[in-house]
């Protein structure tokens, strides 16, 4: 259920291991929304074993280093993020253009909201709202932070606003000849922060901007923003930062919100994936990289097994992601306090070197 970065990755593992994988996403299309996000090297890893890394290099951006400045543009920090050698910047439609090509055909359904889940000891089923009717051995819930599924595996509880809003999109390069080509840039006030890196071999430029927000909104990546307001956020920031405010034509606005790490995420043939289990906020940048993980080790813990087994290999498969998925979670909200210092040279990041495969194994 979604066809998200974390459902895409889940059907395509599964696929790996011979399972007969439908995704049904509520969507009638999957449009060009999002905009970039850093894959680590153990998303990487990932996804060059399930046979799409190099169509990922050859769509992505090399991301080698991110430099902290100060408002006015002073260098305070730089921080090797490339160290295993496999840091990527993407453009987000790219990887799931990608994962849905790798898929094949006949296996994304667009078009279907669920609203109604049921399962007995030898089935789950879905229903949608456009009467189709689904039955599994297992249904992965990979339906987001808002995911209406959740409800039927713990008692569900709201999102917890940051109290900051992000404007994100993405400009042409080659308006910004001045800007490095694999290094991010972040400038860092209190309160405030902006980042941004190149994607699609250095064509496009992702920008975002943080700031704080006097009201909650329902987190979107597709709200519309207005440049201007953006623009002056920022106002008599560093030149160079200026200027490619200048450039903006398009932003949308995203409200920041996470949940408190949830007490399980299995009951049953029905799990929890992605944004659905932890849904985390963006400052380790590992959203998108710890649902890519989620489906890897789904597939190793439910390979080869009978549809009895299922349930149990379940459990497992939450046992070992709730502990890390639960610490990310929770470093991501103190970087954003770090953000909020001006202290940006001080956020912590996640290990480059985890093998989510390795570590499924063990769990087998």
């Amino acid at each position: 259920m979604g066809a998200g970065i974390g459902g895409l990755t889940a059907a395509l593992a599964l696929q790996s291991i011979g399972a007969q994988v439908e995704v049904y996403e509520q969507a009638r299309q999957l449009g060009d929304v999002g905009a970039g996000l850093g894959l680590s090297p153990s998303s990487m890893r990932v996804l060059d074993r399930l046979g799409v890394g190099d169509e990922i290099r050859r769509v992505a951006a090399p991301l080698d280093g991110l430099w902290f400045r100060q408002p006015d543009g002073t260098v305070v920090g730089q921080m090797n993020t490339n160290s295993a050698g496999s840091q990527m910047a993407l453009y987000r439609p790219d990887l799931i253009a990608t994962l849905t090509a790798a898929l094949g055909g006949g296996v994304l359904h667009t078009g279907h909201r669920c609203i109604s889940f049921s399962q007995g000891e030898r089935v789950a089923r879905v229903v949608f709202d456009n009467g189709v009717i689904a039955e599994a051995d297992v249904v992965v819930a990979a339906d987001g932070i808002h995911s209406v599924l959740q409800r039927h595996v713990v008692q569900p509880r709201p999102p917890v606003f940051s109290n900051k809003v992000a404007y994100r999109g993405i400009i042409p390069a080659d308006r910004l000849p001045d800007l490095p080509r694999r290094d991010a840039v972040m400038w860092n006030g209190q309160e405030k922060y902006f980042l941004t890196y190149a994607l699609r071999s250095g064509e496009l430029r992702n920008f975002v901007g943080f700031v704080p927000a006097d009201q909650q909104m329902r987190e979107s990546w597709s709200a519309p923003g207005d440049p201007a307001v953006l623009a002056a956020e920022f106002a008599g920031w560093d030149p160079q930062l200026e200027a490619l405010l200048q450039q903006v034509d398009t932003t949308f606005r995203w409200g920041l919100y996470d949940r408190d790490p949830l007490p399980r995420w299995t009951r049953g043939r029905l799990t929890l994936l992605g944004d659905a289990a932890h849904a985390m906020l963006p400052h380790m940048g590992q959203g998108g990289n710890q649902a890519i993980e989620d489906g890897m080790a789904l597939a190793v813990l439910i390979r080869g097994l009978d549809a009895g087994d299922v349930p149990d290999a379940l459990i497992r498969y939450e046992d070992l992601r709730r502990s890390r998925t639960a610490m990310i979670q929770q470093g991501s909200r103190a970087n954003g306090q770090l953000l909020d210092s001006g202290e940006a040279n001080m956020a912590q990041r996640p290990s480059d070197d985890y093998d989510i495969e390795a570590e499924a194994e063990a769990r087998r």
